[in-house]
């Protein structure tokens, strides 16, 4: 099995590292706008070669879109000419319902829209990570649209790299990942720069304990990656943060009234979240 993959970042270049270990893997080749990323894919050895997306679709059998979802959907857009072919269109992709919506009809039985439940707050080649893909979720939207073919290769490569495979809607998946992973992104954003408009950064590193750190620790993710991903997911990540904001309402409300019993109450509920990971 021939695989491509379009964007050597975080999410592909580590796909690609998962992949090298994969006995029906063949050859891993990349293709990336950013020559820097080139450069440094190659020099990890992530992929055999760098070739360009037109030499990449015609050579290989499952190709990997491993960029911002509008890259996604204007990729998409360029694999017409794989209409009536047994290739292997799989994307990893935050967002699923815009890409599903504007996948062109003619190739969506090649089309796996895929999400896997992972990540660093890094980005580009050097972030790549060995592992970062086992034992973790990924959701596989819409396959009732997809190819036979191509739903099996799909969960053959995901099962062979140690992943979790689960099912649902693209735009079940959306709302619930505006939840549970793009509304902590806004909220860590929103905290850094709380904190930096009020504290010196002397301040800042003498202070600054586990807490802050794991609170804002995704404010150091890509902001053009997830600019990206609030756009495609914007009603669904308002709807997210405006429930965030009445309950952070019921807490300051508490505080401001010296209501302790309600404060502690609204902590209590919190803590049945753990209960959950336990």
């Amino acid at each position: 099995m021939r695989i491509g993959i379009v964007g050597l970042g975080l999410m592909g270049g580590s796909m690609a590292l998962a992949l090298k270990h994969i006995s029906f893997v063949t050859s891993i080749v990349g293709s990336d706008h950013n020559e820097e990323h080139q450069r440094i894919a190659l020099g990890r050895g992530l992929v055999q070669a760098i070739v360009p997306f037109s030499k990449l679709k015609e050579e290989c059998d499952v190709i990997f879109l491993a960029v911002p979802v509008n890259g996604v959907i204007t990729l998409l857009n360029e694999c017409t000419d794989l209409e009536g072919s047994d290739k292997t269109l799989i994307d990893l992709g935050s967002t699923k319902a815009p890409i599903v919506d504007a996948v062109p009809p003619c190739i969506r039985e090649n089309f796996i829209p895929a999400h896997p439940m992972t990540g660093t707050e890094q980005f580009g080649p050097n972030a790549a990570l060995e592992g970062l893909y086992a034992d973790k979720v990924v959701v596989l939207c819409d396959l009732e649209h997809s190819g036979a073919a191509q739903r099996d290769i799909a969960l053959r490569i995901f099962r062979s790299i140690g992943m979790q495979v689960h099912t649902m809607g693209a735009a079940q998946h959306d709302r619930h990942a505006a939840f549970i992973s793009h509304m902590p992104h806004v909220i860590s954003y929103a905290l850094a720069n709380t904190v930096l408009a009020q504290e010196e950064k002397e301040n800042i590193l003498t202070l600054a304990a586990g807490g802050f750190r794991s609170m804002s620790r995704l404010a150091k993710s890509s902001p053009a990656m997830w600019e990206d991903i609030f756009r495609q997911n914007r009603d669904n990540v308002l709807e997210a943060v405006e429930l965030f904001e009445r309950e952070l309402h019921t807490l300051k409300t508490a505080l401001k009234n010296e209501d302790y019993t309600e404060l502690r109450k609204e902590m209590k509920g919190a803590n049945k979240l753990y209960e959950i990971f336990s």
